[in-house]
């Protein structure tokens, strides 16, 4: 798909990898919806890149929310051709703490935010992406989800956020067949360790032991190398129904 004149919708644009590929799909010729919780941070972006990014305050987990962002994107912009879901939480907890049994509470927001939230973004998207005029392949348009090495790897502590991740790598095949119909591809990117907020309050020793663990290259992922591989998805046609891990060769231990 050619990204230029193309319209965008990122989750959790408003910092991090989303942030990363609204400057990169701007900078290729796209317009983009930021959909994020962060109102103050988000409008800022919006304002810094002009009129061809807006900024939607949105609840991914809302069917209402979700709706209601989806209604001003096609208002302002005509059409949606490409889904980038990056919001996600991952605070951790064991299943017995100290303080005993994990709240299923905390398990079902991680779940909700992670997994339930994008199919939300995905399912309401995807109703207008099916408008397009199809181009001469017979597309009309790219969804693109965000996994984890965790849906993998799960470390002690991730249980909530590897069961959401692991239920995004899980959902990418069925949906891919399922909207070839619509001439819509699916994706999904595995993120490792990546410089993102989630990271950015570890004390640098932590930081450099994390970076020590990666093969190659021994450093954080950097958000921009995310949105790198997000534009060549949408701009690989061939590129559909699968998992692609952007990882430097990490495997998670344990702990």
């Amino acid at each position: 798909m050619d990204l230029r004149d193309s319209v965008a919708v990122v989750t959790g644009g408003a910092s991090g990898l989303g942030e990363a590929c609204v400057r990169d799909l701007l900078e290729h010729g796209g317009s983009i919806a930021i959909f994020d919780f962060a109102e103050e941070r988000g409008q800022r972006v919006a304002s810094e890149l002009g009129d061809a990014v807006i900024f939607c305050r949105t609840d991914v987990t809302e069917e209402k929310s979700v709706q209601a962002a989806i209604n001003r994107a096609m208002d302002a912009f005509g059409a949606i051709h490409v889904v980038i879901n990056c919001a996600g939480v991952g605070t951790p907890a064991k299943v017995l703490g100290k303080e005993g049994p994990m709240s299923m509470d905390h398990f079902n927001k991680v779940v909700q935010v992670n997994l339930m939230g994008t199919m939300n973004v995905v399912r309401l998207a995807v109703e207008k992406m099916v408008q397009n005029t199809p181009n001469e392949d017979g597309e009309r348009g790219v969804v693109i989800n965000t996994a984890s090495v965790a849906a993998f790897e799960g470390q002690i502590g991730q249980a909530a956020y590897s069961a959401s991740k692991a239920g995004v790598v899980g959902m990418t095949l069925p949906i891919a067949r399922e909207f070839a119909d619509y001439g819509i591809r699916v994706m999904t990117i595995a993120p490792g360790l990546f410089e993102t907020p989630m990271l950015a309050g570890l004390p640098e020793k932590a930081k450099e032991a994390l970076s020590k663990m990666m093969p190659f290259p021994k450093r954080l992922g950097k958000p921009f190398e995310f949105a790198l591989l997000v534009r060549q998805i949408v701009e690989n046609p061939m590129l559909n129904g699968s998992i692609i891990r952007l990882d430097a060769a990490l495997r998670m231990a344990a702990k």
